[in-house]
């Protein structure tokens, strides 16, 4: 005997009639923001103290050329000097010598310390402590007398210091020596961020510290290196404009200083010197792009979803497929 059920059939739903979200703050956004471009726009048109046609006629004339070039030369010196003393005292920071590490520490304390507007300006003063600049033996004329000696010197040669602490060499100094403490730190972090195993792998293969630094260690911290080191080197660029206080006339800014104290336009010349940086600034910026890019080729989204793949696949015994998609 059998018994039939009657299952009720289910009901179709009915399609779901999907809303989209409105967003009534973004078009209220939208409308301000408008309004203040406009604005602005009409600011730039309509007011005459930009003095437009003379701002063009005097921003690319020789000497405001000359100045750029000599911003670029300060820039390219200075991120120079820094980049290379830097990766010095980062070393001297991980070293293993207690006196090595308070050396490099104190001289990070000191240059991130100081402001770079003073920095400049003590280094354009140093005439006044040495006159001249001379090399040979420490203490020479102390030794001398130690021993009886009178008018003994060791010095090999020098230089007069107005001759050899000019201004571009002063600002060059003082911007690189302050860049430096703070290239340090950014080494620091990019070498600590590698792992410790990299390092005990390439002990173990016998490679020498120095070895296992240039070879294993830098390419991959770089990867952490070059973002930060592009920030500082377009901070270094607008940080020579500082110069013009030591002074350095072959500089941008010293250049349109004088243009707007000679001519009494000194609108104009403020709003060239913020089109020159512009301009400037964005050339490092696509310098930067492609830099980051190069170094941080297999550590994407892709490369870490591949690296996963691959611990996964080797848990469980080895893969049936190729992983890299092959």
């Amino acid at each position: 005997m059998s018994v039939e059920t009657d299952t009720p059939e289910r009901a179709r739903p009915e399609p779901i009639q999907a809303v989209p979200v409105r967003h009534p703050g973004r078009w209220v956004a939208v409308a301000v923001i408008g309004v203040l471009v406009a604005m602005f726009v009409h600011l730039l048109v309509t007011n005459k103290a930009f003095n437009w046609s003379f701002m063009v006629d005097e921003m690319f004339r020789p000497p405001i050329i000359e100045g750029v070039r000599g911003s670029i030369a300060l820039l390219l010196t200075a991120m120079l000097i820094g980049i290379v003393l830097g990766v010095v005292i980062a070393i001297m920071r991980l070293s293993e010598n207690p006196i090595l590490r308070g050396v490099a520490w104190a001289y990070t304390w000191f240059f991130r310390a100081v402001p770079r507007l003073v920095l400049a300006i003590l280094f354009g003063n140093l005439g006044i402590l040495w006159a001249r600049i001379e090399f040979g033996l420490p203490f020479d004329r102390q030794i001398g007398a130690l021993f009886g000696v009178d008018d003994f010197e060791a010095r090999l040669f020098g230089f007069s210091a107005v001759d050899i602490l000019t201004g571009f060499v002063a600002g060059m100094l003082a911007l690189g020596l302050s860049e430096a403490a703070y290239m340090a730190e950014i080494v620091r972090a990019g070498i600590q961020s590698v792992d410790e195993g990299q390092t005990e792998a390439a002990q173990a293969l016998g490679m020498t510290r120095a070895q296992i630094l240039r070879r294993i260690v830098l390419p991959q911290a770089m990867r952490v290196i070059v973002p930060p080191t592009g920030n500082e080197t377009i901070a270094m660029l607008k940080d020579t404009s500082l110069v013009a206080f030591v002074p350095v006339s072959a500089e941008l800014f010293f250049q349109l200083r004088a243009v707007s104290s000679r001519t009494y336009q000194v609108v104009p010349m403020l709003v060239a010197a913020t089109i020159w940086y512009l301009l400037l600034t964005s050339v490092l910026l696509v310098g930067q792009y492609y830099l980051e890019r190069h170094f941080s080729r297999g550590v994407g989204r892709s490369g870490r979803a591949k690296t996963k793949l691959r611990g996964i696949t080797a848990e469980a015994g080895g893969a049936t497929g190729k992983v890299d998609g092959g």
